[in-house]
């Protein structure tokens, strides 16, 4: 799976910076992929309920909930359920308004940039050296930029960044916490 070494990337660069948020969409996807045809539809519906929950803690128990049934009934699907379940949680850990929230719950925003690079450069029929690729990337990212419509909710931003910031105030002091306690046992 490529999420595992771009999270592992992304974590050794940025250290306890680093803030990472599954696609909400892709989990749902995941998940009912492996459920029969007649029972994805209300297991589609649960889920958008629990990830709409308000507060992050109803969320968590509405999934626990489903996974707990589905551990009954498909064990493979439980078992994708509860795959990285916190990091499909951030958004909500971080209490963004709604319309903010739901736009970086989704890759949705990022994945319709990255597709039209990927048309423009398929038409590339001959690269010539890295410095080529990097140009034509570079290329196709401003031609979408053109494209991209504003993020929703993009005046909630400062919100945003204010709780990044709070999440990485306790985030290190946590982690002091825990490395005194590993250093006094030692």
């Amino acid at each position: 799976m490529a999420a595992k070494p771009i999270r592992a990337a992304i974590r050794n660069h940025a250290g306890d910076a680093a803030f990472v948020q599954r696609c909400q969409v892709h989990k749902i996807r995941n998940v009912t992929e492996h459920v029969p045809e007649a029972e994805r539809p209300v297991l589609k519906y649960r889920m958008r309920v629990a990830y709409g929950a308000v507060e992050a803690a109803d969320a968590r128990n509405l999934l626990y909930k489903i996974h707990h049934e589905l551990l009954q009934s498909n064990p493979s699907a439980a078992a994708s359920l509860i795959e990285d379940l916190e990091e499909c949680l951030t958004v909500s850990e971080l209490r963004l308004p709604p319309k903010i929230r739901q736009t970086f719950a989704s890759t949705n925003c990022i994945e319709s940039g990255f597709s039209i690079v990927e048309h423009i450069c398929q038409q590339v029929k001959r690269w010539q050296g890295s410095d080529h690729r990097l140009r034509w990337v570079g290329s196709a990212l401003l031609f979408a930029e053109f494209r991209w419509n504003r993020i929703t909710g993009y005046r909630h931003m400062p919100m945003l960044i204010n709780a990044l910031n709070a999440a990485y105030t306790l985030r290190c002091a946590h982690n002091r916490v825990s490395l005194k306690a590993q250093v006094s046992a030692a």
